[in-house]
């Protein structure tokens, strides 16, 4: 892993550290930073946590990083590495094929928004080191067909849930709260909700919207909600751990994004039972059916944003019909005990595929 500041890959891979089967698996962390607000639900279960402090590729440093995670993985004797995005499949899917670890597995969980040409190419490059690279939508793998990974390489597996600790929100009279959880990127699409926002509030000027998330687009976006004139309306909540209770404390939920693999805010607030306003782009796609689990807008375009929102503000009763449908929906189809079965199933299966496990001995443990 990069590091383990909060976001929707570090979520995912970190359930999937503490969920694997102690009695099959014991898994050692690999990383460049070992920081971040979750770094301890990764500690608490790893057997060991190794840092390789590379902070750029165009140096002979991470050359020397590369061959001493190699030793690393020679002296753990590790069985499969399991890369989790960009930076981390450019270093450790070549640095695995140098220890010749058995299995390499690298990840794919976004579409290239903000990705230079360059980037794109070394971590092509990386996935031929890889036995598999796994997809978390069908987006994400046609993204890798598109970039020439062979086929047979690539795998989908879809993000999970706990469904548990996501409960809707109790019957209010009217639906004003708007709640956008996203990290503030440019793809995230922030903007268009502040436009949006202008004609939302025309029609119901006590409509809020909350959005919750950091990141480096914070000062430009409140300057556009000041511009636009809807500051008073709009709090920004920064990173909140708190995610479920703000989700089953909202009335609409909203993402507007110009780019997504799969995304988890979408999928936990469909947990909650939350009617849904999204871009019609990339794993949302999967995730969202159109006029039955949720409402698509086009990317980008704020009218019709607005025109989704206020149409469920002015129907509370379809607001209701998408938001318990979308619910069962995650609950049916989504859980975390759900893809960590996909993936150990997948370890297991290249392991034996590869004669490090005997077919039919899948209890055999490996690192």
């Amino acid at each position: 892993m990069t590091s383990f500041e909060p976001g929707g890959t570090e979520r995912q891979m970190i359930e999937l550290v503490r969920r694997l089967d102690p009695e099959r698996w014991t898994v050692h962390i690999a990383c460049f930073e070992a920081r971040g607000a979750w770094f301890n639900r990764v500690a608490e279960v790893a057997a060991s946590v190794a840092e390789f402090p590379v902070s750029t590729f165009r140096s002979l440093d991470a050359g020397r990083h590369m061959w001493a995670f190699a030793q690393w993985c020679r002296a753990k004797h590790i069985a499969v590495v399991h890369t989790t995005e960009l930076y981390s499949n450019i270093f450790g899917l070549p640095g695995a094929a140098l220890a010749n670890v058995p299995v390499r597995v690298g990840n794919r969980r976004e579409i290239n928004p903000d990705k230079s040409p360059a980037q794109i190419a070394m971590q092509r490059a990386a996935y031929s080191a890889a036995h598999k690279v796994v997809a978390n939508s069908r987006a994400a793998a046609d993204r890798l067909l598109l970039e020439r990974v062979p086929a047979r390489k690539v795998a989908v597996i879809s993000n999970g849930l706990d469904g548990a600790q996501y409960q809707p929100p109790s019957p209010r009279p009217k639906l004003r709260k708007i709640i956008v959880v996203a990290n503030l990127r440019p793809e995230k699409g922030h903007d268009v909700l502040i436009d949006a926002a202008v004609d939302v509030l025309r029609r119901y000027p006590d409509a809020h919207f909350e959005i919750a998330g950091g990141g480096a687009e914070l000062a430009p976006l409140v300057a556009r909600a000041d511009a636009r004139g809807v500051l008073h309306a709009v709090t920004f909540l920064g990173h909140c751990d708190d995610v479920a209770a703000r989700l089953a404390d909202g009335d609409i939920f909203v993402l507007p994004s110009r780019s997504e693999a799969f995304p988890n805010a979408v999928l936990e607030a469909m947990a909650t039972g939350l009617p849904i306003v999204a871009s019609g782009v990339g794993g949302i796609l999967e995730l969202v059916d159109d006029g039955v689990t949720g409402l698509l807008v086009p990317p980008g375009d704020a009218p019709s944003l607005a025109d989704r929102l206020c149409r469920l503000m002015n129907d509370p009763a379809l607001a209701s019909r998408l938001g318990s449908a979308a619910r069962a929906e995650a609950l049916a189809r989504y859980s975390f005990d759900r893809m960590v079965a996909a993936f150990e199933s997948l370890y297991l299966t290249e392991l034996t595929r590869r004669g490090v496990l005997e077919a039919g001995q899948p209890q055999l443990a490996a690192s």
